[in-house]
């Protein structure tokens, strides 16, 4: 036949001169493949080689069954056309290399041996098909193009299982790995699928959930809420998002990542799920939602929220929460015909804890002082801290002022006992004001400044004690007020002038120093003595720019008087504390001695020891960088602070200034036992000056050039005066007489 290979060695060229010997067919495989020829009959090799790559297959020979072997394990191929019987070794043979091996090739076998026996055999080795010779090109073409057809669906088929394989992986990777518990339920509510998230939050295994009801794991209170969500049918935009929901904790736990609770707050989406029937028709399968864990969150709002409304330090109500209460205090007095108390509570001598002990010793007294009082209160009652050291109590529903009156009582006697703070047994007292709705008032604002005006008094009054308020008390507080803006008045019209008073040296009775003291000269008043007005101004914070003024006019003063020629003298000036606090404290003093062109020798800075027991470390650092430039210090009122004496070797001191109270007791005779003795034995023995305050007598002036104390000041010599009449002692060369 044309068609046909009829024996090996037949000549085949694929293109004959007769159209019908056209071996190709119709349309070519779509896809390539390598095809392994094995024949030990050379022309029937080629001529398959020829017919193989005419339709676009790359071929390879191989002239017996060993020649085979070596191919297949040094290459790959797809496919082996493979002939049975071969001299050196058989099809059967590298057939079952191939099955050992599990070469990835598929196989046909062309053999002249026909036999169903035969067949059979090679179709379970593992053969894909079976063509006997002589074949038909077409048929042979068609064999191997099916098989290979069959073997691209296979590789393709794995491919899209190893795919789907990774997919499934990642996705479950993604799901039990997610920050947030992912569930589905079925139409009937139960779980029929839940992540590992689930375990980690609420300590349930997913075993336990699988088939069990939503409401297993929903706070019993919020079960109302919780069957909206979690039966939810809606898709889109209808569907549920971000509902609040409490989830229960296996056996009441501790959360893993914050606190101890029963119950964890999520953030819950949920939406509907529908498969297509028949038709289109779309029946409801259950519910897929996500659980978000907002614990984190909610404990940010809570903490955000109770810092709007309370005081960090002692946790008590703040100003704004106590007005709120107030204000709903008074509305229910009104309706039911009760009284309601204010209280403004302040803690007596607090700076000169925090001054001595230090801020935190501080914070810690105001914590004891918070517990005491609480304790002293009914569970309506309201203790808010409003300041530094300052509370406000509210007393609701009072029947009488005497109500009042009691639970004043009993706070102050809770108090009596010390409050032990770092080993340290410290006294608290406190001043209480009191203010009556409606007896002082009938709103929030009234009422709280009245309480604060009642305080006031008791502050002037010797303080640890309670008093009502008064209309009378309105007058002093309006003063006090009056007197504030006053100063800060007087500082922007000019109104303050320093007064000098005369240092003496008591062996000679020459001037060796002026101290700078800062007088008001008020516009209605006249002249006002700085005891009337540095406590307030200490108060408000205005003593530092009115420090910062005197420090800069006595520089100016000091530096006129030597450029007049006369004899050069110590320059005083007081600092406060809050001077000494501040961090340009340093580049303050320098720049008013190199504005004035004064030398830093002819300045003397009076601190005291309370300020230098404030901060040690910080007080030692700017006073040496000051010494450096020549700037000498004296502890003013020496012996009244409550403060170790060792600072006076830290410190670079030149003088100590005995206080008034001491030279006032100075008795007429003798001085063995005296305070004044034992601390002139001391400066002595430290190599510092010493200047005694408050000489208004010549036997307290005897007295102390007895105990060999070098200077002194008083009005024994000189009131304080004018910068005129300090200029005229210094240029008449005064000297007193001893």
């Amino acid at each position: 036949m044309a068609d046909t290979i009829p024996w090996p060695g037949a000549r085949y060229d694929g293109c004959a001169a007769s159209p019908e010997c056209d071996p190709r067919p119709v349309s070519a495989p779509a896809g390539r493949g390598r095809v392994l020829v094995v024949d030990d009959e050379p022309r029937l090799s080629r001529s398959l080689e020829q017919l193989l790559k005419l339709c676009g297959y790359q071929v390879a020979l191989a002239e017996g069954g060993h020649k085979a072997i070596a191919l297949l394990d040094a290459q790959r191929f797809d496919l082996m056309l493979l002939d049975l019987q071969m001299p050196d070794l058989s099809g059967h043979q590298v057939m079952e290399h191939v099955a050992r091996n599990a070469l990835d090739v598929a196989v046909i076998v062309v053999s002249a041996d026909t036999s169903l026996d035969q067949a059979t055999r090679v179709l379970r080795a593992g053969a894909q098909d079976f063509l006997r010779k002589p074949y038909l090109p077409d048929e042979l073409l068609r064999s191997v193009e099916n098989v290979l057809g069959r073997r691209r669906l296979e590789a393709e088929n794995r491919s899209m299982q190893r795919r789907l394989m990774v997919s499934d992986q990642l996705h479950r990777f993604i799901v039990n790995n997610s920050p947030d518990i992912i569930y589905m339920l079925d139409e009937a509510g139960r779980f029929s699928f839940v992540n590992e998230r689930i375990e980690t939050l609420l300590g349930y295994a997913k075993d336990e959930l699988l088939g069990q009801h939503y409401s297993m794991v929903v706070y019993p209170e919020d079960l109302d809420k919780a069957c909206y969500a979690f039966n939810e049918r809606r898709t889109g935009a209808r569907a549920t998002h971000s509902a609040e929901i409490r989830l229960t904790v296996k056996g009441g736990g501790v959360h893993p990542h914050f606190f101890e609770s029963r119950s964890l707050t999520i953030e819950l989406s949920a939406m509907g799920v529908y498969a297509q029937g028949q038709g289109g028709a779309r029946s409801f399968v259950g519910t897929y939602g996500v659980a978000r864990d907002i614990t984190a969150r909610k404990k940010a709002e809570e903490l955000i929220n109770f810092q709007l409304y309370h005081d960090l330090l002692t946790k008590l109500p703040n100003r704004a929460l106590f007005q709120d209460r107030l204000d709903l205090a008074i509305a229910q007095a009104r309706c039911n015909d009760r009284k309601v108390a204010v209280m403004f509570l302040d803690l007596d001598r607090f700076k000169m804890v925090n001054d001595s002990l230090g801020h935190l010793a501080g914070d810690r007294l105001l914590q004891a002082v918070s517990a005491r009082l609480k304790a002293c209160l009914r569970d309506g009652d309201t203790l808010a801290r409003v300041g530094g050291d300052e509370f406000n109590l509210l007393l609701p529903e009072l029947a009488s002022k005497q109500d009042a009156q009691g639970v004043a009582e009993k706070i102050l006697q809770a108090l009596r006992t010390p409050v032990e703070v770092d080993g340290h047994e410290i006294f608290v007292s406190l001043s209480i004001g009191i203010a009556l709705y409606p007896d002082d008032g009938d709103g929030l604002e009234t009422l709280i400044r009245h309480a604060d005006m009642a305080m006031y008094h008791i502050k002037g009054s010797g303080k640890n004690d309670y008093t009502f308020f008064a209309d009378s008390m309105g007058s002093r507080y309006a003063q006090h007020l009056s007197l504030e803006t006053g100063l800060r008045k007087a500082l922007e019209r000019d109104q303050f002038v320093l007064h000098y008073q005369p240092q003496i040296d008591i062996a000679s009775g020459a001037i060796v120093g002026m101290e700078a003291l800062l007088r008001w000269r008020h516009p209605q008043r006249g002249l006002v003595a700085p005891g009337e007005f540095i406590p307030l101004a200490e108060e408000t914070g205005l003593i530092v720019p009115m420090g910062g003024w005197v420090l800069r006019e006595a520089c100016r003063e000091a530096a006129r008087w030597r450029c007049e020629g006369l004899a050069p003298v110590q320059m005083s000036v007081n600092l406060s504390a809050l001077q000494m606090e501040r961090p340009d404290m340093v580049e303050t003093v320098l720049g008013a001695l190199e504005a004035a062109g004064l030398p830093g020798e002819a300045l003397e800075l009076e601190i005291t020891e309370n300020m230098l027991m404030k901060d040690i470390d910080q007080v030692v650092c700017k006073l040496r960088e000051l010494a450096r430039n020549g700037i000498r210090f004296a502890v003013d009122d020496f012996g009244t602070g409550y403060s170790s004496l060792g600072y006076l070797k830290l410190l670079p001191l030149h003088t100590l200034k005995i206080d008034r109270s001491f030279v006032k007791d100075l008795p007429a005779q003798g001085h063995g036992h005296s305070i004044v003795a034992a601390i002139i034995a001391m400066a002595q023995g430290l190599g510092l000056n010493l200047v005694a305050e408050g000489v208004e007598s010549r036997a307290q002036l005897g007295q102390l050039a007895c105990l060999h104390c070098p200077q002194a000041q008083g009005f024994l010599f000189s009131a304080p005066v004018s910068a005129e009449q300090a200029q005229g002692l210094l240029r008449a060369r005064q000297r007193y007489a001893v």
